[in-house]
């Protein structure tokens, strides 16, 4: 975010809900996943092995699992088709630790399903990512020039930033739908009985909060991107 759109008093009324609610997901779901970081998975699996047999009973024996630095850092490459986990999470063996490793492992699952919602994610991936580094300067400097083409190039910033919105929005089904595959993966496998299932949920539950924050994070900044066009004229 442009120091001018900081300096802007408006841009406080729509900033601050989603910052609170950005920190209340993020304060949540690390003090669930700590809780559950100390509760032993009565299978004694880590993460990385957990992941494993999933993959391996959904015929992607073939699949790499890696370690990767960082807390949380836990993700699915669908470039390179392989797992990314955490160092807690790839030699954890608790429930927090089976239950991200099997989110993650539910990306796969849809990669090879061709679940829509994640091939229309990663679709718009670069286009995403063109948004967020271009639409706030695009915005900015048409805010600040008063012409045709100033207004033209608040449009296409505006436009950008509404593509960021919806790779946020989709992200939301794609994310619930992992963790309840990863669920249902590790009851049917046996990997947690169903009194763990209640902790995997909480832990789940609380990573995709995080998502919801960014959703809305994402919306309130294109309505305020849409106020600061109207008050252009």
């Amino acid at each position: 975010m442009t120091l001018g759109f900081i300096l802007d008093p408006a841009w406080f009324l729509f900033a601050i809900p989603g910052l609170i609610i950005g920190f209340i997901a993020s304060t949540r779901l690390r003090s669930t996943y700590a809780r559950y970081l100390r509760v032993p998975a009565m299978s004694g699996l880590t993460g990385a092995q957990a992941a494993r047999e999933i993959l391996d009973r959904a015929g992607m024996a073939d699949m790499p699992i890696r370690e990767v630095r960082g807390q949380l850092s836990d993700h699915y490459d669908p470039l390179r088709k392989q797992l990314c986990l955490s160092s807690d999470n790839y030699h954890g063996r608790s429930l927090a630790a089976l239950g991200v490793a099997a989110h993650e492992a539910g990306h796969a699952l849809q990669h090879q399903h061709a679940y829509a919602p994640l091939n229309f994610r990663m679709a718009i991936v670069p286009l995403a990512n063109i948004a967020t580094s271009l639409s706030g300067i695009l915005i900015m400097l048409g805010f600040f020039i008063a012409s045709t083409a100033g207004k033209t190039m608040m449009i296409a910033g505006i436009a950008l930033f509404g593509c960021y919105t919806l790779f946020q929005l989709v992200t939301l089904p794609v994310e619930y739908d992992a963790s309840r595959r990863a669920k249902l993966m590790l009851v049917k496998h046996g990997l947690i009985s169903r009194q763990e299932e209640t902790g995997v949920s909480r832990v789940l539950n609380a990573a995709a909060l995080t998502y919801v924050a960014a959703m809305v994070a994402a919306v309130l900044q294109l309505l305020y991107f849409l106020s600061l066009f109207n008050r252009r004229d």
